[in-house]
């Protein structure tokens, strides 16, 4: 074999290893990535029983019920709620109508058993998927500097 066919046989080993790495690779952060979804969303979109997402909006008045460490309630973009469960410790600032994002997976009748609950930890911050979500929506718009603030409070008429 001529210098150039070893070349050419090298660089084609070293493509097919490349081209090998690079499907491990994304076949394995296929089984991590989690997808963020708005309760609208899990029901516009038929998301599949056991299908693991993160879930945002706000905790509906009224839902939150707790039982030990069991803790049930319901969250909503405005249109749409989905019924979450959460067995632990829920975060200080976790309340009825503030941000939560719930990472979990999706029940066969169609609630959500939450591994992880996150609240938002001001009155400012909300995270970026959820308050683009609930602006897209109208449930939410921007305040003063920025500031992410209640559709009904920067309309206290409706």
């Amino acid at each position: 074999m001529t210098r150039k066919g070893r070349r050419l046989v090298l660089i084609a080993a070293g493509l097919g290893v490349l081209a090998l790495a690079a499907g491990l690779i994304l076949s394995a952060l296929n089984d991590t990535i989690v997808f963020f979804r708005t309760p609208t969303e899990v029901a516009q979109q038929q998301v599949p029983p056991g299908a693991r997402l993160r879930l945002g909006g706000l905790v509906e008045t009224g839902s939150v019920n707790k039982s030990g460490t069991l803790t049930t309630f319901i969250v909503t973009d405005g249109n749409a709620g989905v019924k979450v469960a959460y067995s632990g410790i829920l975060p200080d600032l976790f309340r009825e109508g503030q941000g939560v994002v719930a990472e979990g997976a999706l029940q066969a009748d169609g609630s959500f058993r939450a591994d992880s609950v996150l609240a938002k930890h001001d009155e400012r911050y909300m995270p970026r998927e959820v308050a683009d979500a609930l602006k897209k929506q109208g449930v939410w718009k921007e305040g003063e500097n920025g500031t992410v603030v209640p559709a009904r409070a920067a309309n206290p008429g409706s």
